[in-house]
């Protein structure tokens, strides 16, 4: 084992794998897998292996599209079996509601070159013959979703990236991180041994928060119980593929809240129950590895009801086997990407529930950051994945009620203005109860609590959210117009702010931001770009002395924003930033 490299990736599940390939594939080979167990130990074995390329944020889905794409060349270059199947799949809608937002998933997915069909419930079963078209009102038809296996994709990025020069040790478990004055990483493992690295990646898993805690952070991922079942082979599976000579395509049932696929002559059925169990909440166990949980059917009851009606063979069948293993999320379902702020060289790449859709994608995305800086030229937003979206309010119990508010509605609609309850309310300001008195509808952004609109008194203050126009339409009409017309107040405890001073401070700012710094006593307006001239912030710059500037921007991209501010802060002392 060297004990020297430029980077560690530590976690040899399907995520860690995909970003060690990536960076040999950017042209990084000086790199180390370090994996405590064997690879696919944790989460990764036990997955049903399901990808598709639907995702609420056009950006996740084009990295979605990405990954399934790029599973032919990894299995070419590696020699490695992936068990690539891509039978298509189906997204099945039991109301009008639901067929909206099935309407508004065909538009985005053509925005994004996907060729999604909107099809009806007798043209859904025709490809699914399974199913029973009366509990339906339409479906969506993609044609390239499917599954493959998750311990042959593993083996074919880790051999790929062996091939371009990569380490990989297995039964290396990571005990402790420490920094050196220039930043870069000591990596002890078990045996005693240290590697030194310019770059550590947190790919752990099941184990990135106890990876996180080793430098001090806590990041807000929760492991949940998840079960699926496999079923005796049926009759009605052997006659389908008889008679059409392929794989029935996948389903997301929402109104079952499960999803289903062919798995040989049998089917795999899983569900997202609403009867959720988190796993291990506080902390993983260390001498956990390819293990599985006791299964609890009963939990899953209601659901599989709903499957029975609506898939009626599936009930006249025996049940081969019950999978119940633990896979992390975050607060929102999305993965965690990126630095960590004020900490130079450490990286993460965790809470990746979907790891077969979306594993290809983070891979992609972080080794593109690290190699080439802020996502490189491949035009990637990846806001709706990056660790910088949470702050430190996001603590442990905080990240547990919103991940299982999160996965009781993993098949559910979250409309438009849609305010999710779950951990809230967790910070508030001193004028809360005025607000509240006057009937403020309340939002939440980055764990603060603040007013959006005002209901009319007498009425319950809710917006009745919806595709179409709702009742906070004419409320928010005459708060625009009288603001416009008359005067308003607004409260600003919801924006960041920063304090720059010193001597260089105007220096600084101006090689940030757009603007001509203001004079002293006056303020203006301004975006900041990043290294390639792309905007990524605006601000409210206010000059409060000759060396000291005070900042106004997002709240939600605080994080995100003073990683920024920091990383380009000049040696010597000349600019202070709080």
């Amino acid at each position: 084992m060297k004990t020297s490299v430029q980077v560690v990736v530590i976690g040899g599940g399907v995520v860690g794998a995909s970003v060690l390939y990536h960076l040999t594939k950017a042209g990084w080979t000086d790199v180390m897998l370090l994996e405590r167990r064997e690879l696919t130990a944790g989460s990764t074995w036990h997955a049903a292996g399901g990808m598709h390329t639907l995702n609420g944020d056009p950006n996740v889905a084009r990295l979605q599209q990405y990954s399934i794409k790029l599973y032919d060349e990894i299995q070419r270059v590696s020699g490695q079996d992936c068990s690539i199947h891509l039978p298509g799949g189906l997204m099945l809608a039991d109301t009008e509601v639901r067929m909206d937002f099935l309407r508004m998933a065909q538009a985005r997915g053509r925005y994004l070159g996907m060729d999604l069909e909107l099809i009806t419930p007798g043209e859904a079963r025709d490809v699914f013959p399974l199913l029973d078209p009366q509990y339906f009102v339409g479906a969506l038809y993609d044609p390239v979703e499917g599954h493959v296996d998750p311990t042959g994709v593993t083996r074919a990025y880790v051999k790929c990236a062996q091939l371009a020069g990569a380490e990989v040790h297995q039964r290396t478990p990571v005990v402790g991180l420490a920094q050196r004055p220039d930043g870069t990483w000591d990596v002890r493992v078990e045996s005693g041994d240290t590697v030194h690295a310019e770059h550590v990646v947190n790919a752990g898993g099941l184990w990135a928060r106890e990876v996180g805690r080793m430098v001090g952070i806590e990041l807000p991922v929760l492991a949940m119980e998840h079960m699926y079942l496999l079923t005796e082979d049926m009759p009605a599976v052997a006659e389908n593929m008889a008679r059409v000579g392929h794989e029935m395509p996948m389903a997301m049932d929402f109104a079952g809240e499960i999803y289903i696929r062919q798995e040989g002559g049998a089917m795999l059925l899983g569900t997202y129950e609403q009867a959720c169990v988190p796993w291990s909440p506080r902390e993983t166990p260390w001498d956990f590895g390819s293990q599985l949980l006791k299964p609890d059917l009963e939990r899953i009851t209601p659901e599989l009801s709903v499957a029975f009606k609506h898939y009626p063979a599936m009930g006249t069948i025996g049940i081969r086997r019950v999978v119940n293993g633990p896979f992390t999320f975050s607060p929102d379902g999305n993965p965690l990407v990126g630095p960590v702020r004020g900490l130079r060289g450490y990286w993460v790449a965790c809470g990746v529930m979907a790891g077969l859709s979306q594993g290809g994608g983070v891979g992609l995305a972080l080794a593109t950051w690290m190699t080439a800086g802020d996502h490189g030229d491949s035009g990637m937003d990846i806001w709706a994945m990056d660790v910088a979206r949470y702050g430190d309010y996001a603590t442990l119990a905080y990240t547990n009620a919103k991940v299982q508010e999160n996965y009781r509605r993993r098949f559910r609609i979250t409309f438009p203005n849609e305010e999710l309850p779950g951990g809230r309310p967790l910070l508030t300001t001193p004028i809360r109860d005025r607000l509240t008195a006057a009937n403020a509808v309340w939002g939440a952004s980055f764990g603060l609590e603040h007013a959006l609109w005002f209901q009319e008194p007498g009425l319950e203050p809710r917006e009745e959210v919806t595709f179409r126009r709702s009742n906070a339409w004419n409320q928010v009409a005459g708060e625009v117009e009288a603001v416009r017309q008359r005067v308003g107040l607004t409260e600003v405890s919801n924006y960041a702010k920063y304090r720059v001073t010193g001597p260089g401070a105007e220096a600084w700012l101006s090689s940030l931001l757009t603007a001509r710094m203001p004079a002293l006593g006056r303020i203006t307006l301004t975006a900041m770009l990043n290294d390639r001239g792309r905007i990524i912030g605006e601000f409210t710059v206010a000059r409060s002395g000759d060396e000291e500037y005070y900042l106004f921007g997002s709240l939600a991209a605080e994080v995100h924003h003073s990683r920024w501010f920091r990383q380009h802060l000049p040696i010597g002392g000349e600019v202070r930033f709080e």
